[in-house]
């Protein structure tokens, strides 16, 4: 399909730009021990490998998911969005067990077995970032 290689081409071309950006990110204070370029780096440049996969691929044909699928990603999104906006005052612990009982709603979960993950998710993850990385994470207003 022309317009999946003319899409990854511009999307390939502001990859290379984000690149550029993301190496002249600075911090005057190391509060990581990685510092803030390496996650920024990663992703644009996983993002730059799969719009040269997306060119260098063999045309197929394309077809609309199904509409409970299109349902199913529109709640991912709402979802990834309160994610993003309740972050910081939610707290990552929180915030986290929400989003993760929402993906196991979506894939499927009972709602026991989708609260008991959420917990697990967002503890054990606040645990790793926290105290074996040495990345700060909020807590949330309500522990602060």
């Amino acid at each position: 399909m022309m317009s999946d290689r003319i899409f990854a081409g511009i999307w390939l071309l502001l990859c290379i730009g984000g690149l550029f950006v993301a190496w002249q990110i600075q911090s005057e204070y190391t509060y990581e021990p990685v510092g803030p370029r390496p996650f920024p780096m990663a992703i644009v440049g996983l993002m730059a490998l799969c719009s040269v996969l997306l060119l260098l691929r063999h045309p197929d044909v394309v077809s609309w998911p199904h509409h409970k699928v299109l349902q199913r990603l529109l709640v991912m999104v709402i979802g990834l969005l309160l994610y993003a906006w309740g972050f910081e005052w939610l707290g990552f612990p929180l915030a986290t067990a929400l989003l993760t009982i929402c993906i196991g709603m979506q894939f499927g979960a009972t709602l026991p077995a989708a609260v008991v993950s959420g917990i697990v998710m967002g503890g054990a993850l606040f645990f790793a970032f926290d105290y074996l990385l040495d990345v700060t994470l909020p807590l949330g207003a309500w522990l602060s």
